[in-house]
């Protein structure tokens, strides 16, 4: 496997995916909130989206591209949310840049360990679960938060 070869097709794949994505949430997402009645999917939600990603897209995008799950749904949420297309494109590509180079470096380091290449299966368990933990532990805050706010009186 040719270092350069790899590392350009992750690129292509990392640019190309998140550009269909930010483009079909962009093109087809507002449609999906038109319905007034819905629970998950109504424009309250598309409002928020879009000011969230006004005020956090940058971080997001580049964040987002290291948490599985969320790497997927952020530039479709960053579309719906009509985050400014160069300024997505922009972090976009750094976000691609520093994952695909931090994943590479860390794949051909790691390698040459001997436990990682007997025990890849457990690395790549543990990878996943610390990867997701920072979304736990702000839903447990987020949680918490809404119950603290649930439980103060409201003054009369």
């Amino acid at each position: 496997l040719r270092l350069p070869v790899a590392v350009g097709v992750l690129l292509a794949a990392v640019f190309l995916g998140d550009n269909t994505n930010y483009w079909i949430g962009r093109r087809l997402g507002p449609a999906v909130f038109r319905r007034e009645d819905s629970r998950l999917l109504n424009k309250k939600h598309l409002t928020r989206a879009h000011e969230f990603y006004e005020k956090y897209g940058a971080k997001t995008i580049i964040l987002a591209r290291f948490v599985p799950i969320v790497r997927t749904f952020a530039p479709f949420v960053a579309g719906i949310g009509k985050m400014s297309y160069p300024r997505f494109l922009a972090f976009s590509v750094l976000g691609a840049v520093l994952w695909v180079s931090i994943c590479i470096t860390a794949g051909y380091k790691l390698a040459n360990i001997e436990f990682i290449r007997k025990h890849f299966d457990l690395v790549a368990v543990a990878i996943v679960i610390i990867s997701v933990l920072p979304m736990v532990f702000e839903y447990l805050r987020a949680r918490r938060e809404s119950k603290r706010a649930a439980n103060v009186p409201v003054p009369e």
